[in-house]
């Protein structure tokens, strides 16, 4: 009866921007970008405020919208009280523009290839853990062509959820669970920043670094308590397959 020996169940959730994507050109990450300054405006009457002046690779979209208005001179207890209504003109601008959701990023090398790798095996779920906010999370995936190969209904934990990063890997898994009962054998959570890696480790899942952002291996090591697992890029598809047992 060894064809009937039960398949393990795996949940593989992917960080957007650094990981998946990667931001190009004079119009880098634009409709992202851009729904932050209408947001700042809508909300606070800051004009022409921009994310560059705090640091925010790593982060999620309510800490950056914090920290920005904050550094505008807002105190941080209107800035989160404010909160759903900053999240809310971010959600805004981008439904009102979201053909131009493609413009200044485009999908890293390899990835493509990796999804449909992975999204053709039943054992395997796949979802996104991002500090993106929920809506603009898959409006990237679908403007760049990459949503499709997500597993059906869609999983995940975003920016929309919490502050921090760990607990949206503990999100996803809930969801996960939810969705589709039965317990998962392996969790695997990929990012391309020390964030992504504290955050994996935090929340129960394996975590695997690429070096396709900001970070170098040896900082995304440094991050890890110890087990992480560090790539260059996700473009040997076979490798990432081995790395699960597939």
């Amino acid at each position: 009866m060894e064809g009937m020996k039960k398949e393990r169940r795996i949940l593989v959730t992917f960080d957007i921007d650094g990981t998946l994507i990667r931001s190009t050109g004079p119009n880098s990450n634009q409709l992202h970008r851009q729904a932050f300054s209408y947001a700042f405006n809508q909300v606070f009457g800051i004009d022409g405020g921009t994310i560059d002046v705090i640091q925010h690779h790593g982060s999620t979209d309510p800490a950056i919208l914090v920290n920005t208005v904050v550094h505008y001179g807002i105190s941080s207890e209107v800035a989160v009280e404010k909160l759903p209504a900053l999240k809310s003109k971010m959600v805004e601008y981008a439904k009102a523009t979201t053909g131009d959701i493609g413009k200044g990023l485009e999908v890293l090398p390899g990835v493509e290839s990796l999804l449909q790798a992975l999204s053709s095996k039943n054992n395997v779920f796949i979802g996104l853990v991002t500090g993106n906010l929920e809506e603009i999370a898959w409006m990237k995936m679908e403007g760049l062509g990459i949503k499709r190969d997500f597993t059906v209904p869609n999983i995940g934990g975003f920016g929309s959820d919490h502050t921090d990063r760990g607990q949206l890997v503990r999100i996803a898994a809930e969801r996960a669970e939810k969705l589709f009962p039965g317990g998962f054998d392996l969790r695997v959570h990929v990012g391309d920043t020390p964030n992504d890696i504290k955050a994996a480790e935090f929340g129960g899942a394996v975590a695997v670094g690429v070096c396709t952002g900001f970070f170098t291996k040896e900082e995304l090591e440094q991050a890890s308590s110890g087990n992480a697992i560090i790539l260059q890029d996700l473009s040997d598809c076979g490798k990432f397959l081995n790395l699960l047992g597939i």
